[in-house]
């Protein structure tokens, strides 16, 4: 049974690895055994978990790169090509929201400017579609592999104040039905499509809204997240790891076109 989990060896490339929660997704998959390449349009934040990865006794490389333009992104994959020979799974994780393009009492829905609209879903969207064009064609070529992109819980249920990015991350778990159908009926059975969908998890994208930037205490957003998720708390990063090392595993051979919702029970409570 330990075997059908096994990454070890397996060829991961993780978009938005220097960000809290893939970060600690490539420092899972590193002491699991994986090679990882560590992307990200933020080079020092990639290099930091890269260093991290490596003094785990793990082999890892940082490589800068923009999800959104494609030049940057294929001269990622030749890097990947370069140092690993190849790839085995794609994690698309690179996203986030704009505060522009969150409504509140200094910005209501009818100003918001379509450029952070438009920022928001390309980040989400776009910058999981460009990077999945470029590495699953790699996959298409050797007929294996995984692509597993990063949902949320705004894609079950949108939140309040947030309309660009649920609808973006909609966009995205749309997207991995379609390209698990895609990729079965044209290239290969075993490449597989699957995507995560964290719950509440605090990070730097979000902790402007669940935080007080002073105190430290939740805000009534954070606190009303809690009352609404039946664990009572925030997820930990390290606790999308199982899941994580399941859908890339033989374990999960069978599993291809889901989202699997990660959420403490927020998706199964009514809030009654």
């Amino acid at each position: 049974m330990s075997n059908e989990f096994s990454v070890k060896d397996k060829v991961v490339v993780i978009t938005g690895a220097g960000g809290v929660l893939c970060g600690c997704m490539a420092k899972s998959l590193g002491r699991a055994g994986a090679r990882i390449a560590v992307l990200d349009i933020n080079e020092n934040a990639a290099k930091i978990v890269t260093e991290e990865i490596i003094a785990g006794g793990s082999e890892a490389i940082a490589v800068k790169c923009d999800v959104l333009e494609k030049e940057s992104i294929e001269a990622a994959s030749k890097e990947v090509l370069k140092s690993f020979g190849g790839v085995d799974v794609l994690i698309n994780g690179a996203g986030g929201n704009n505060k522009m393009a969150t409504t509140g009492p200094d910005l209501s829905f009818f100003d918001m400017p379509a450029d952070a609209i438009r920022f928001v879903f390309d980040l989400n969207f776009l910058g999981t579609l460009l990077p999945t064009q470029i590495f699953a064609k790699l996959m298409a070529e050797k007929g294996e592999g995984v692509v597993l992109n990063v949902s949320s819980m705004n894609a079950f249920k949108p939140l309040t104040k947030i309309p660009a990015y649920s609808a973006a991350k909609a966009a995205v778990s749309n997207f991995t039905q379609w390209l698990a159908v895609h990729m079965c009926q044209n290239y290969s059975k075993t490449i597989r499509v699957n995507a995560i969908a964290p719950g509440f998890f605090i990070t730097e994208q979000n902790r402007f809204l669940v935080t007080d930037e002073k105190t430290g205490e939740f805000t009534p957003r954070g606190q009303s997240i809690v009352n609404h998720t039946p664990m009572n708390r925030f997820g930990q990063a390290e606790e999308l790891s199982g899941t994580l090392i399941w859908l890339i595993s033989d374990a999960a051979r069978f599993v291809t076109g889901i989202v699997v919702p990660v959420d403490g029970g927020y998706s199964a409570f009514g809030g009654v």
